[in-house]
């Protein structure tokens, strides 16, 4: 049997307004919110006591999804900075295409987003930069210019 389709990816955040306002301005549509706990969600996930708030994000072609997390129990670990680098084990960042790289970047500067580097020409046929959003996610952006 092979997989139907990847569903979303979780991300878990200490802030969950600030992320689906984040997510919001990039462009995703919140799909939903709301409160995960019980035995079902401890044996998904686990752990003992889980009780959570999610806000379900989805890309406008509806074909994407982030399942943004905020855990109330057990607390979140190692949710306070120093962040961590790009090139640290685990899931590396969410990379999205925009149509201005540079208007992106503008409009989520005032939702805390900070460029990690600088926006990259590859080969005449993308603008690519990373930058550091709401609780430290990395997220990608790609702008088709060739």
């Amino acid at each position: 049997m092979a997989i139907q389709r990847m569903d979303n990816v979780a991300i878990v955040v200490n802030d969950l307004d600030a992320a689906v306002a984040f997510f919001t301005e990039l462009g995703m549509e919140l799909e939903g919110k709301g409160e995960i706990e019980g035995p079902f969600a401890d044996q998904t996930v686990g752990l003992d006591g889980v009780r959570t708030d999610i806000a379900m994000m989805r890309t406008p072609d509806g074909h994407s999804k982030l399942e943004l997390t905020k855990y109330h129990a057990p607390v979140a670990i190692g949710a306070e900075p120093p962040q961590p680098p790009p090139n640290t084990v685990g899931l590396h960042r969410v990379m999205f295409a925009v149509d201005d790289i540079h208007d992106s970047i503008a409009r989520l500067r005032p939702h805390g987003a900070e460029l990690l580097g600088e926006v990259a020409n590859y080969e005449n046929v993308y603008l690519l930069c990373y930058l550091r959003g709401p609780s430290g996610i990395i997220v990608g952006l790609a702008e088709q210019t060739g």
